[in-house]
């Protein structure tokens, strides 16, 4: 039985759905292995340069899987400590993998994100939510700290450490018209239509060369950790000059003396 659909009809684009609408996408062992293994193919994949992530059925992600777990096969039969740790971890490095993808990520957030489903949205590049869609730290409500698998350092950069701690201690419900309002997506769409507005930001970014998104993505995620502006500005110039070398520099610039879009080549 599927765990996760993989979509490559359109050109340039994977969407990928998490498939288990019985259990609200809540992530197992096998939906997070598969979480891993689409991840690596599509960032090896070059024609691959955006990826819209959603959830089948009317739930994005409800988290862990309480019920069956999250233990990977590697783990079984380890002590009680290792085998939590290993669990955590494969949990966990979704968020750093998800970060260092060469294609942007795009969030199509259609119902509850809650625990790790949140922080699955936090790590992507982009977050667009269908109008029913709701967000929550669902750690703190099961008797767990509301800092885990990267949503303590991710939160308080994208909306603010005031209102990320409230959210965090409290691990109350966002619904996504206060979601849009403090920032934690940039669209909010009707029911249904989360996808497709997800594949109109795709289209929007397909439209740059690759090699520029590419070193965009690398530098706006590296820059939440740069220690100060001067820092920050030294990333920037050695990236620019480093693009200012491919041939898709060239094509741009000649696309716009002659008033037609570009031909992107990723050379």
């Amino acid at each position: 039985m599927t765990v996760l659909g993989v979509d490559r009809s359109r050109d340039g684009v994977a969407v990928v759905t998490l498939d288990r609408p019985e259990a609200r996408n809540a992530m197992n062992a096998e939906m997070i292995a598969a979480l891993h293994d689409t991840f690596a193919a599509l960032h090896e994949d070059r024609s691959c340069r955006v990826i819209v992530l959603t959830g089948a059925g009317d739930g994005f992600c409800a988290g862990l899987d309480l019920k069956q777990g999250a233990t990977p096969p590697s783990a079984r039969g380890l002590g009680s400590a290792q085998a939590g740790l290993a669990t955590q971890q494969s949990i966990a490095n979704l968020v750093p993998r998800m970060r260092s993808l060469r294609p942007v990520v795009i969030a199509a957030v259609n119902g509850a994100a809650s625990g790790g489903g949140l922080a699955l949205a936090l790590a992507s590049d982009i977050r667009v939510a269908a109008a029913g869609a709701r967000f929550n730290v669902a750690f703190v409500r099961v008797g767990l700290s509301g800092c885990d698998i990267g949503v303590s350092w991710l939160l308080p950069r994208l909306i603010g450490a005031s209102r990320a701690y409230e959210l965090m201690l409290t691990g109350r419900f966002v619904d996504a018209a206060e979601a849009e309002r403090i920032g934690l997506v940039t669209r909010v769409v009707p029911d249904g239509e989360v996808v497709a507005a997800a594949l109109d930001h795709a289209e929007l970014i397909l439209a740059n060369s690759p090699f520029g998104v590419q070193m965009t993505k690398e530098v706006m995620w590296s820059q939440l950790e740069v220690g100060s502006l001067t820092a920050g500005i030294d990333l920037e110039n050695r990236t620019q000059l480093l693009a200012a070398t491919t041939a898709d520099l060239g094509e741009a610039m000649a696309a716009f003396a002659e008033k037609r879009p570009p031909r992107f080549t990723d050379g």
